[in-house]
């Protein structure tokens, strides 16, 4: 791992962004890992990092503006438009029941292409509720771009429908390193590599 992600890995690890110990996920699943993105907006200079590490991938797509899903997200793709002077939007998870009743936020044109920005990928469920809602407004969907990649099966399952997956880290390549360097305990990294093995 490059330096920039060793540090922002270190960096999540220290905020309580990644935890271990024993944790229901949503699916129901009992899990030795949590990851928690929404804390980075706790920790200012860990936002403009993580902001920072998006844009060697954002630099190789093409794309008009960026796409940054509700909640988690916002906050990360709003480092990112600062850090890459890229134009933003947002969907909203519900639509507005006043004003403009907008289900999208933020200046946009039909036909152009939009970067879903998110936090996080464990299955890929949330991405297509997104994708459908901008698609339905005109707009082209090519890419998603994540910090962390859980590899629970995302890549693949929006690899089928025609989406590339791109991701700042993996959860392995976190897990090796912190393995190397013995920041977690080996009994830990070695649970949450057996939880990864079976989930999938």
């Amino acid at each position: 791992m490059e330096y920039l992600k060793i540090t922002l890995a270190d960096g999540l690890l220290a905020a309580g962004c990644i935890k271990f110990g024993e944790f229901t996920l949503k699916s129901g699943l009992k899990s030795p890992i949590y990851i928690d993105l929404r804390r980075i907006i706790t920790y200012p200079t860990l936002l403009a990092q993580v902001g920072e590490t998006y844009l060697p991938i954002l630099i190789s797509l093409s794309f008009d503006r960026l796409a940054g899903l509700p909640y988690a997200a916002i906050p990360i793709a709003t480092s990112i438009a600062l850090a890459g002077n890229y134009p933003m939007i947002y969907p909203r998870k519900e639509a507005k029941a006043y004003g403009t009743k907008a289900e999208i936020e933020g200046e946009y044109q039909a036909g152009e292409t939009v970067v879903v920005i998110d936090d996080l990928a464990t299955t890929g469920g949330s991405k297509f509720e997104a994708i459908e809602k901008l698609a339905a407004a005109g707009l082209v969907v090519k890419d998603v771009v994540v910090l962390v990649d859980r590899q629970s099966g995302a890549k693949e399952k929006l690899a089928e429908a025609g989406y590339t997956l791109h991701a700042v880290l993996t959860l392995r390549e976190m897990l090796d390193h912190w393995e190397a360097t013995g920041k977690v305990p080996s009994e830990k990294i070695t649970e949450t590599r057996s939880f990864l093995d079976t989930a999938r």
